[in-house]
Protein backbone atom coordinates (compact mmCIF):
# COMPACT_ATOMS: atom_id res chain seq x y z
CA UNK A 1 0.00 0.00 0.00
CA UNK A 2 1.42 3.46 -0.99
CA UNK A 3 2.72 5.98 2.00
CA UNK A 4 1.32 8.67 -0.35
CA UNK A 5 -2.33 9.90 -0.49
CA UNK A 6 -2.66 9.88 -4.31
CA UNK A 7 -0.27 11.17 -6.84
CA UNK A 8 1.10 14.15 -5.07
CA UNK A 9 4.41 14.36 -7.45
CA UNK A 10 1.24 15.16 -9.92
CA UNK A 11 0.50 18.24 -11.46
CA UNK A 12 -2.89 19.49 -10.55
CA UNK A 13 -6.14 18.66 -13.20
CA UNK A 14 -6.40 21.60 -15.45
CA UNK A 15 -8.50 21.97 -18.66
CA UNK A 16 -7.26 19.42 -21.03
CA UNK A 17 -8.65 21.79 -23.83
CA UNK A 18 -6.61 24.92 -22.89
CA UNK A 19 -3.32 25.29 -21.46
CA UNK A 20 -2.52 22.08 -19.96
CA UNK A 21 -3.06 20.39 -24.14
CA UNK A 22 0.35 21.01 -24.66
CA UNK A 23 1.01 18.46 -21.66
CA UNK A 24 -1.37 15.64 -23.27
CA UNK A 25 1.14 13.79 -24.88
CA UNK A 26 3.62 14.26 -22.19
CA UNK A 27 0.71 12.66 -19.79
CA UNK A 28 0.13 9.87 -22.26
CA UNK A 29 3.22 9.23 -22.15
CA UNK A 30 4.02 9.09 -18.32
CA UNK A 31 0.63 6.78 -17.91
CA UNK A 32 1.39 4.25 -20.59
CA UNK A 33 3.42 2.04 -18.84
CA UNK A 34 0.66 1.61 -15.75
CA UNK A 35 -2.63 1.19 -18.45
CA UNK A 36 -4.54 -1.84 -19.27
CA UNK A 37 -3.40 -3.55 -22.51
CA UNK A 38 -6.33 -2.25 -24.54
CA UNK A 39 -5.92 1.42 -23.24
CA UNK A 40 -2.19 0.93 -24.19
CA UNK A 41 -2.63 -0.16 -27.28
CA UNK A 42 -4.36 3.18 -27.51
CA UNK A 43 -1.52 5.29 -26.03
CA UNK A 44 0.69 3.81 -28.51
CA UNK A 45 -1.58 4.52 -31.44
CA UNK A 46 -1.90 8.11 -30.42
CA UNK A 47 1.85 8.42 -29.70
CA UNK A 48 2.86 7.29 -32.52
CA UNK A 49 0.78 9.71 -34.67
CA UNK A 50 -1.05 12.80 -32.39
CA UNK A 51 -1.59 14.77 -35.56
CA UNK A 52 -3.29 12.10 -37.21
CA UNK A 53 -5.13 11.11 -34.29
CA UNK A 54 -6.24 14.57 -33.33
CA UNK A 55 -8.99 14.22 -36.48
CA UNK A 56 -10.02 10.67 -35.93
CA UNK A 57 -13.36 9.76 -35.04
CA UNK A 58 -13.67 7.89 -31.69
CA UNK A 59 -14.50 4.86 -34.19
CA UNK A 60 -11.71 4.97 -36.18
CA UNK A 61 -9.23 5.29 -33.58
CA UNK A 62 -10.86 2.48 -31.51
CA UNK A 63 -9.90 0.28 -34.67
CA UNK A 64 -6.40 0.83 -35.01
CA UNK A 65 -6.00 -0.05 -31.67
CA UNK A 66 -7.77 -3.31 -32.25
CA UNK A 67 -10.25 -2.35 -29.21
CA UNK A 68 -13.39 -0.57 -28.79
CA UNK A 69 -15.05 2.64 -28.56
CA UNK A 70 -15.71 2.62 -24.96
CA UNK A 71 -11.87 1.71 -24.47
CA UNK A 72 -11.44 5.08 -26.10
CA UNK A 73 -13.56 6.70 -23.66
CA UNK A 74 -12.13 4.94 -20.92
CA UNK A 75 -8.78 5.61 -21.96
CA UNK A 76 -9.46 8.94 -22.32
CA UNK A 77 -11.33 9.52 -18.18
CA UNK A 78 -8.28 8.11 -17.44
CA UNK A 79 -6.04 10.69 -18.35
CA UNK A 80 -8.09 13.35 -17.02
CA UNK A 81 -10.28 14.50 -20.61
CA UNK A 82 -13.87 14.51 -19.91
CA UNK A 83 -14.52 13.54 -23.35
CA UNK A 84 -13.18 12.39 -26.97
CA UNK A 85 -13.70 15.78 -28.23
CA UNK A 86 -11.23 17.18 -25.37
CA UNK A 87 -8.94 14.84 -26.03
CA UNK A 88 -8.63 15.66 -29.86
CA UNK A 89 -8.23 19.30 -29.24
CA UNK A 90 -5.88 18.57 -26.53
CA UNK A 91 -3.67 16.35 -29.03
CA UNK A 92 -3.99 19.28 -31.57
CA UNK A 93 -2.72 21.90 -29.12
CA UNK A 94 0.31 19.67 -27.84
CA UNK A 95 0.97 19.06 -31.92
CA UNK A 96 0.75 22.69 -32.65
CA UNK A 97 3.06 23.52 -29.47
CA UNK A 98 5.47 20.91 -31.00
CA UNK A 99 5.93 22.92 -34.28
CA UNK A 100 6.00 25.91 -33.00
CA UNK A 101 9.12 24.93 -30.53
CA UNK A 102 10.40 23.09 -33.89
CA UNK A 103 10.61 26.17 -36.20
CA UNK A 104 7.84 24.69 -38.43
CA UNK A 105 9.69 20.79 -38.35
CA UNK A 106 8.21 18.35 -36.04
CA UNK A 107 10.42 16.08 -37.57
CA UNK A 108 13.11 17.02 -35.58
CA UNK A 109 11.28 14.80 -32.79
CA UNK A 110 11.69 11.91 -34.32
CA UNK A 111 14.36 9.32 -33.50
CA UNK A 112 18.26 9.20 -35.34
CA UNK A 113 17.54 7.82 -39.00
CA UNK A 114 20.25 5.87 -40.23
CA UNK A 115 20.11 8.63 -43.57
CA UNK A 116 20.37 11.50 -41.06
CA UNK A 117 23.64 14.20 -41.74
CA UNK A 118 25.66 14.97 -38.96
CA UNK A 119 24.08 18.40 -38.85
CA UNK A 120 20.46 16.49 -38.52
CA UNK A 121 21.52 14.35 -35.44
CA UNK A 122 23.04 17.69 -33.39
CA UNK A 123 19.61 19.24 -33.90
CA UNK A 124 17.13 16.30 -33.27
CA UNK A 125 19.27 15.54 -30.32
CA UNK A 126 19.24 19.48 -28.85
CA UNK A 127 16.03 19.42 -29.60
CA UNK A 128 14.82 16.35 -27.49
CA UNK A 129 16.42 17.77 -24.76
CA UNK A 130 14.93 21.36 -24.68
CA UNK A 131 11.83 19.66 -25.21
CA UNK A 132 12.39 17.20 -22.11
CA UNK A 133 13.11 20.27 -19.89
CA UNK A 134 10.52 22.40 -21.16
CA UNK A 135 8.15 19.58 -20.71
CA UNK A 136 9.82 18.64 -17.04
CA UNK A 137 9.11 22.20 -15.97
CA UNK A 138 5.51 21.71 -16.71
CA UNK A 139 5.50 18.72 -14.75
CA UNK A 140 6.87 19.27 -11.56
CA UNK A 141 4.26 20.60 -8.71
CA UNK A 142 6.11 23.22 -7.20
CA UNK A 143 4.31 22.26 -3.85
CA UNK A 144 5.70 19.09 -3.48
CA UNK A 145 9.31 20.11 -5.04
CA UNK A 146 8.74 23.07 -2.20
CA UNK A 147 8.31 19.48 0.70
CA UNK A 148 11.04 17.75 -0.93
CA UNK A 149 13.37 21.41 -0.20
CA UNK A 150 11.74 21.24 3.48
CA UNK A 151 12.68 18.05 4.46
CA UNK A 152 16.18 18.03 3.09
CA UNK A 153 16.88 21.06 4.47
CA UNK A 154 16.29 19.75 7.87
CA UNK A 155 17.45 16.34 7.33
CA UNK A 156 20.03 14.64 9.67
CA UNK A 157 21.32 12.79 6.57
CA UNK A 158 20.07 12.19 3.15
CA UNK A 159 20.95 8.86 1.26
CA UNK A 160 20.42 8.62 -2.42
CA UNK A 161 19.85 5.69 -4.66
CA UNK A 162 20.49 5.08 -8.14
CA UNK A 163 22.21 2.76 -10.74
CA UNK A 164 23.53 2.87 -13.90
CA UNK A 165 22.76 6.42 -15.95
CA UNK A 166 20.57 7.48 -12.59
CA UNK A 167 23.31 7.00 -10.63
CA UNK A 168 25.83 9.60 -11.83
CA UNK A 169 22.84 11.85 -11.50
CA UNK A 170 22.98 10.69 -7.58
CA UNK A 171 26.50 11.01 -7.40
CA UNK A 172 26.04 14.87 -8.79
CA UNK A 173 23.44 15.44 -6.07
CA UNK A 174 25.50 13.54 -3.59
CA UNK A 175 28.57 15.91 -4.39
CA UNK A 176 26.46 19.32 -4.52
CA UNK A 177 24.65 18.30 -1.35
CA UNK A 178 28.32 17.70 0.46
CA UNK A 179 29.63 21.02 -1.23
CA UNK A 180 27.36 23.05 1.14
CA UNK A 181 27.96 20.96 4.58
CA UNK A 182 24.95 18.50 4.03
CA UNK A 183 25.73 15.16 5.60
CA UNK A 184 24.80 13.01 2.12
CA UNK A 185 25.74 9.30 1.30
CA UNK A 186 24.75 7.83 -2.77
CA UNK A 187 24.50 4.19 -2.60
CA UNK A 188 25.05 2.80 -5.73
CA UNK A 189 25.12 -1.37 -5.07
CA UNK A 190 21.70 -3.00 -3.48
CA UNK A 191 23.50 -4.46 -0.85
CA UNK A 192 24.96 -1.12 0.21
CA UNK A 193 22.06 0.96 -0.40
CA UNK A 194 19.92 -2.06 1.60
CA UNK A 195 22.44 -1.75 4.49
CA UNK A 196 22.38 2.12 4.62
CA UNK A 197 18.53 1.90 5.21
CA UNK A 198 18.54 0.41 8.28
CA UNK A 199 20.79 3.27 9.84
CA UNK A 200 17.53 6.02 8.68
CA UNK A 201 14.49 6.76 10.78
CA UNK A 202 12.28 9.89 11.45
CA UNK A 203 14.16 12.81 9.94
CA UNK A 204 16.45 11.36 7.65
CA UNK A 205 15.37 11.49 3.71
CA UNK A 206 16.19 9.05 1.30
CA UNK A 207 15.90 10.02 -2.56
CA UNK A 208 15.56 6.70 -5.06
CA UNK A 209 16.41 8.39 -9.20
CA UNK A 210 14.87 5.85 -11.50
CA UNK A 211 13.68 7.02 -15.06
CA UNK A 212 11.49 4.23 -15.24
CA UNK A 213 10.62 4.13 -11.60
CA UNK A 214 10.56 -0.01 -11.68
CA UNK A 215 14.17 -0.91 -11.05
CA UNK A 216 14.04 -3.50 -8.36
CA UNK A 217 17.95 -2.15 -6.71
CA UNK A 218 16.46 1.46 -6.34
CA UNK A 219 12.97 0.33 -5.04
CA UNK A 220 13.99 -1.95 -2.94
CA UNK A 221 16.05 0.83 -0.89
CA UNK A 222 13.47 3.02 -0.79
CA UNK A 223 10.67 1.20 0.03
CA UNK A 224 12.92 0.17 2.99
CA UNK A 225 13.85 3.55 4.39
CA UNK A 226 9.98 4.21 3.88
CA UNK A 227 9.31 1.44 6.77
CA UNK A 228 12.15 2.82 9.43
CA UNK A 229 10.40 6.09 9.08
CA UNK A 230 12.64 8.30 6.69
CA UNK A 231 10.95 10.73 4.21
CA UNK A 232 11.11 9.32 0.83
CA UNK A 233 11.58 11.13 -2.47
CA UNK A 234 11.02 9.60 -5.50
CA UNK A 235 12.82 11.30 -9.05
CA UNK A 236 11.23 9.28 -11.79
CA UNK A 237 9.81 9.82 -15.38
CA UNK A 238 6.51 8.16 -14.63
CA UNK A 239 4.55 9.05 -11.42
CA UNK A 240 2.53 5.44 -10.80
CA UNK A 241 5.95 2.87 -10.49
CA UNK A 242 6.88 1.53 -8.15
CA UNK A 243 9.26 3.81 -6.83
CA UNK A 244 6.80 6.41 -6.86
CA UNK A 245 4.75 4.13 -4.75
CA UNK A 246 6.92 3.90 -2.79
CA UNK A 247 7.75 7.53 -2.05
CA UNK A 248 6.22 10.45 -0.09
CA UNK A 249 7.36 12.61 -2.59
CA UNK A 250 7.40 12.34 -6.25
CA UNK A 251 9.42 14.90 -8.61
CA UNK A 252 8.83 13.89 -12.33
CA UNK A 253 10.36 14.50 -15.25
CA UNK A 254 8.95 14.40 -18.87
CA UNK A 255 11.81 12.90 -21.20
CA UNK A 256 10.77 10.69 -24.31
CA UNK A 257 12.86 7.24 -24.88
CA UNK A 258 13.30 6.77 -28.60
CA UNK A 259 14.51 3.14 -29.88
CA UNK A 260 17.84 4.12 -29.91
CA UNK A 261 18.20 5.23 -26.52
CA UNK A 262 18.87 8.48 -27.31
CA UNK A 263 16.30 8.96 -24.83
CA UNK A 264 18.94 7.68 -21.70
CA UNK A 265 20.92 10.80 -22.56
CA UNK A 266 17.66 12.94 -22.63
CA UNK A 267 16.31 11.58 -19.60
CA UNK A 268 19.53 12.04 -17.52
CA UNK A 269 19.46 16.24 -18.87
CA UNK A 270 16.04 16.15 -17.38
CA UNK A 271 16.88 14.75 -13.65
CA UNK A 272 20.69 16.64 -13.90
CA UNK A 273 18.12 19.92 -13.81
CA UNK A 274 15.73 18.70 -11.09
CA UNK A 275 18.83 17.86 -9.04
CA UNK A 276 19.86 21.47 -9.85
CA UNK A 277 16.63 22.72 -8.62
CA UNK A 278 16.92 20.54 -5.26
CA UNK A 279 20.13 22.02 -4.62
CA UNK A 280 19.56 25.81 -5.50
CA UNK A 281 16.44 25.98 -3.53
CA UNK A 282 18.51 23.81 -0.33
CA UNK A 283 21.34 25.80 -0.52
CA UNK A 284 18.66 29.40 -0.75
CA UNK A 285 17.38 28.19 2.78
CA UNK A 286 21.36 29.13 4.37
CA UNK A 287 22.55 31.31 1.98
CA UNK A 288 25.34 33.20 3.72
CA UNK A 289 26.38 29.82 5.11
CA UNK A 290 26.06 27.81 1.76
CA UNK A 291 27.80 30.31 -0.41
CA UNK A 292 30.84 30.43 2.25
CA UNK A 293 30.88 26.70 1.69
CA UNK A 294 30.90 26.88 -1.73
CA UNK A 295 33.97 29.31 -1.78
CA UNK A 296 36.01 26.95 0.44
CA UNK A 297 35.58 24.19 -1.40
CA UNK A 298 36.09 25.90 -4.55
CA UNK A 299 39.20 27.28 -3.00
CA UNK A 300 40.16 23.73 -2.03
CA UNK A 301 40.71 22.51 -5.23
CA UNK A 302 42.38 25.77 -6.82
CA UNK A 303 46.18 24.66 -6.20
CA UNK A 304 45.20 21.81 -8.22
CA UNK A 305 45.06 23.77 -11.34
CA UNK A 306 47.78 22.94 -13.96
CA UNK A 307 49.35 26.66 -13.88
CA UNK A 308 51.08 27.64 -17.16
CA UNK A 309 54.59 28.99 -17.24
Amino acid sequence: MSRRAGLEGRAPERDPAGSAGIDALSRIRAARPSLPPSERRVAEVVVADPAGCSELSIGVLADRASTSAATVLRFCRTLGFASYPQLRLALAAAVAHDRAVGGGRPELGADIDPADTLDQVVEKVIYNEVRALEETVRSVDPAVLGRAVDAIAAARRIDIFGVGASAFVGQDLHQKLHRIGRIAFVWTDVHAALTATALLGPGDVAIGISHSGETEDTVDPLATAAARGATTVALTNFPQSALAEAADLVLTTSARETPLRSGATVSRIAQLALVDCLFVAVAQRSYEASAAALHETYTAVQRRRRRRP
